[in-house]
């Protein structure tokens, strides 16, 4: 004899919708379409001016901007890649997986402190050469900066090499 509990499960159900078809089209706007897919009407839609995706440029810069409909080129904005010339050099451009792990701290404000600043200031006490706020009486170049002038030094391009 079949249980009643085993004969509900056996019977169909219907599962009820509530949301709207909308035509068959869906809101793909969140998915994003790379320029080489998608159908011949998407591609000419990005072609249009009014786009509604924006275009994939897969990682690659522009080289000017877009003013008036007309492409500027600007050529700051142009990668320039300096290559050194190797013919001379001795040493071959591999890396043994055999080499050790170079382990290294985070370089912070004291390191760099401590590397630019300290050895001047205990020179300048060992040889009484502060004053009784502790300024010192012959200041070096990077002691005569202001602040202002320390933050454009800082941002320039090369300034972190040294």
């Amino acid at each position: 004899m079949i249980k009643s509990s085993a004969l509900i499960n056996l019977v169909s159900k219907r599962g009820i919708c509530l949301t709207a078809a909308r035509e068959g089209k869906r809101n793909f706007r969140k998915f994003v379409i790379p320029n080489k897919r998608g159908s011949r009407i998407h591609k000419e839609q990005q072609m249009s001016a009014n786009r509604e995706l924006e275009i994939d440029k897969r990682g690659v810069r522009d080289v000017g901007y877009e003013l008036n409909g007309k492409f500027v080129k600007v050529p700051e904005m142009i990668p320039e890649i300096i290559v050194p010339d190797l013919t001379d050099f001795k040493l071959k451009p591999y890396v043994s997986y055999k080499a050790e792990d170079v382990i290294q701290s985070e370089f912070t404000a004291e390191h760099l402190f401590n590397a630019i600043y300290s050895k001047k200031i205990a020179k300048d006490f060992q040889e009484g050469k502060l004053d009784s706020e502790g300024q010192p009486l012959e200041p070096s170049e990077e002691e005569k900066l202001q602040a202002e002038e320390a933050v454009i030094r800082a941002k320039r391009t090369g300034s972190d090499i040294f």
